[in-house]
């Protein structure tokens, strides 16, 4: 098997030479022979071990045999320990989550720390297909069903082509000692019901099952590279991102797309939302319903569907600003200084007759109802009406907020518009500069 270790790095992993590599050991057999491999191949490496608190003395003693392990190699070791139960309870999510989550975090910190290239973790073919099972009985799409990548960013998995009876017939033959854990056995875990009752029968089905699904998955990941491309291909078509990094989708040209339920999961689905029917009915919805996810919402505003984060709701409706004070502490900080220019270019700064100014000046949200006198122009205008001719998405118009005197009238729709009762003119014996600060 070294052989043929060396042969698939070479094959598959060559981007690994010369590279300071950390390999995640848990003490278990995977993670042992995939040391073991690398030892023997006189590649140089670290450990890395995560100690989740789960198993009581048993976790400890992994601990102190990686230790062990570690100090006959000659190999520099990483060690950390978790309160994991805590995590998962806090998070609300579930054990084994809350460790992969806990693990791989960690690793990145220790590479980044270290100056580290990868992490080497040891699963393997069987790992593979019990998590294609797991996403299949979850209602996964194609990119659940492509299997574990062998290669996501700095996390690299070598073994992946290799089965555990090809890895444990290895370590028997080489007497390489493991940590066996107990927990592997109870099958009230959902990885552990498919190893110990699924697998068995589809191997008495099919005994070459794992060569199988490595085919099938080969073919599905390049059929999920076709349509990844295709994807991208009408997304440029379809999809407009502002300089803020909001997405806009084009209605009209998403009911010209086939299988339109299955484009939109394909772009949506990474900012984690699950109502597609819901998602689906937004093209024919009103202006102004949305569909959540977690962290994002996507809006029907006219023409578009808008795709943007969730962000907290400030408290309070209106910020004061006294006399003498600046506005850095506000949800849009203001910079309010005197000054001697009298002409400004940029929609980021107005300048006011300082004199005009009745304190304390607030800082709100827009209200149906709210007129200025807009620079530039003779009368009043409302508001609203000033961004529908702006045509500011609704998603626009929430993120806007208005400077106004102690009487409420508007000073300024921020970064927007100034309102010429305050402007400065002839008779203005002192100037006050108002910047936004980003």
């Amino acid at each position: 098997m070294v052989r043929e270790f060396r042969e698939h790095l070479a094959r598959h992993f060559s981007f690994l030479n010369h590279k300071k590599i950390l390999i995640a050991i848990s003490g278990g057999v995977d993670s042992v022979v995939l040391t073991h491999l690398f030892y023997q191949l006189g590649i140089d490496f670290f450990l890395g071990h995560c100690n989740f608190k789960l198993r009581g003395k048993e976790s400890d003693e992994d601990e102190k045999f990686i230790m062990a392990l570690s100090e006959n190699l000659g190999k520099k070791i990483f060690t950390t320990s978790f309160d994991t139960e805590h995590y998962a309870g806090e998070q609300k999510m579930s054990i084994q989550a809350a460790a992969r989550e806990l693990r791989y975090h960690w690793f990145h910190t220790i590479l980044k720390a270290n100056h580290l290239d990868y992490v080497l973790t040891a699963h393997n073919t069987n790992d593979n297909l019990e998590t294609f099972i797991i996403n299949l009985t979850r209602g996964t799409g194609l990119d659940g069903l492509t299997g574990i990548p062998p290669v996501n960013d700095t996390v690299v998995r070598p073994l992946l082509e290799f089965s555990r009876t090809r890895i444990m017939a290895y370590a028997i033959a080489h007497n390489i000692v493991w940590r066996e854990d107990t927990s592997n056995a109870s099958v009230k875990y959902t990885r552990n019901k498919i190893r110990h009752r699924i697998f068995p029968v589809l191997e008495d089905i099919n005994p070459e099952i794992l060569d199988s699904f490595k085919n099938t998955v080969s073919y599905l990941y390049e059929s999920q590279q076709i349509i990844a491309g295709k994807i991208e291909k009408v997304s440029n078509r379809v999809i407009v991102k502002d300089p803020q990094g909001i997405l806009k989708l084009n209605i009209s040209e998403l009911k010209k797309i086939p299988y339109l339920k299955t484009y939109l999961y394909q772009v949506l689905k990474e900012y984690g939302f699950t109502a597609w029917d819901d998602i689906f009915q937004l093209l024919s919805a009103q202006s102004g319903k949305q569909v959540f996810s977690e962290k994002y919402r996507l809006l029907k505003d006219r023409t578009y569907l808008i795709l943007a984060p969730i962000h907290k709701t400030v408290t309070g409706k209106e910020f004061l600003i006294q006399k003498n004070n600046d506005g850095a502490h506000l949800p849009v900080s203001l910079s309010i200084t005197e000054s001697k220019r009298k002409k400004v270019d940029e929609s980021t700064t107005i300048l006011v007759d300082k004199n005009l100014l009745n304190y304390p000046l607030r800082v709100r949200k827009w209200n149906h109802g709210d007129y200025l006198c807009p620079t530039g122009m003779e009368g009043t205008k409302k508001v609203s009406r000033f961004f529908k001719d702006r045509k500011l998405s609704l998603i626009d118009k929430e993120n806007v907020w208005l400077l106004t005197d102690a009487n409420d009238t508007i000073i300024w729709i921020i970064g927007m518009r100034q309102d010429r009762r305050f402007g400065i003119s002839e008779n203005t014996k002192k100037i006050v500069k108002i910047t936004t600060v980003s």
